[in-house]
Formats: structure tokens, sequence, C-alpha cells
């Protein structure tokens, strides 16, 4: 009689390739905060999460698409997944000072915009520990590499640039427009600081009230 399994069922997101269970385990164990960055076909989405026996709990989380809150034309590139981890961590504030970064089951790529992303979260005050040698080069980070494409391509680049002009950016003035998004981003804060009081002035006007 045979008694030993010859054939055991693997847990459905691990069947699909969606969840390696090990690599998981070892980043809940740490106990900090998952930085957790994914690349889509046209956006880049990073969250901050932290584990509950019921669920991950997702603290804070900023996409691409809000990029255009900021005067930037937000896609799934190298200045998008850059101020999209700095958006990120502006809006998390004094929730966590660090973390440590949750690629899935993506391969670390140096210069990937997984570390693009990363070297947001840090710049915004958030320490998620890369090697400087993953982070792309600053001209890729902050626009100037596409700004020099643009310029090559003379007047092509309306045609390769054509949702930029959409949003308004001029072909070669990509990287103006990112220091400006970067600049506005850096309010998130002030932001999110006076919108807590104004609701902790509004409770207790309620309170008084009630009294």
């Amino acid at each position: 009689m045979v008694t030993k399994k010859t054939y055991e069922t693997k847990f459905k997101r691990r069947a699909e390739g969606k969840t390696d269970y090990a690599k998981r385990l070892a980043l809940v164990k740490s106990k900090k905060t998952r930085f957790v960055v994914r690349k889509t076909n046209t956006r880049i989405i990073a969250q901050a999460t932290q584990f509950e026996l019921k669920g991950d709990k997702t603290i804070a989380s900023a996409d691409s698409i809000e990029l255009k809150k900021y005067g930037f034309y937000g896609t799934n590139n190298t200045p998008s997944a850059y101020l999209v981890g700095y958006l990120l961590g502006k809006k998390i504030g004094e929730k966590t000072k660090e973390g440590i970064l949750d690629m899935g089951r993506k391969t670390a790529t140096k210069g990937s915009v997984i570390f693009a992303c990363v070297k947001g979260i840090n710049d915004a005050g958030v320490k998620v520990p890369i090697g400087s040698e993953a982070v792309p080069k600053e001209e890729r980070l902050n626009g100037k590499a596409l700004d020099d494409y643009a310029k090559k391509l003379g007047e092509k680049a309306s045609v390769v640039f054509s949702k930029y002009i959409e949003a308004k950016i001029t072909p070669g003035e990509i990287n103006k427009a990112f220091e400006k998004a970067k600049t506005e981003i850096s309010k998130v804060k002030e932001w999110i600081d006076r919108e807590q009081k104004l609701q902790q002035t509004e409770v207790l006007k309620k309170r008084k009230q009630m009294l």
C-alpha cells in the first residue's frame, strides 16, 4: 500500500506564477514595511504595505496616473517611476521611516524602473536599501536623456512624444517639467499635515457642540 505522496498540489498563486511564497515569507519575517513596486504596460504603481493576519494593509500608494496633478505626463518610464516613488515617500510622512523592497517574482535588473522608483522613495526621506550601482543614471531619472533624444529626433519628436505634447509638455523640456513636478510633490506632506489639522479641528468643534 502506497502511503507517500508522489505529487503535492501547489497554492493557486504559486501555480499561476504570481507569488513566490518562500520569498514572501522572508519579507514578512523582516517585520518591516514592504514597498511593493509594479510596472504595467502603461503605468508604475507603488504601495507601502504592512503584514496583518487578515491580509496585507496598504498604508499609502502612488500611481503614475496621479502625476498629471503635478504637471507631468505619467507613464511607465524612468522619470515617472522616480516621481511615483518620491510621491509615495511624501504621502507616508511620519508613518514609517524605513522599509524593504518587494519586487514580487521580478528579477532585479540594474538600472530598471523598479530601482528608479526606490530611489525616489529614498530621496523623499524613507530608507529602502538598494545598491547605488542598481540605480539608473541621473540623466535618465530626471528626464534629460529624453530631452536629448527628442532633440536628436528633430521634427519626428512630435510623433514620438505626442503624449507629452497632449499633456502640454514640449519635447526637449521634459526635465523642466520633471523638476517642477518634483517641487510640487515635495509640498504633499505639508498639505497632508494641514488637512489632518483641519480634520482634528472639526472633530473638536463637533465634540464641543455635543457638550
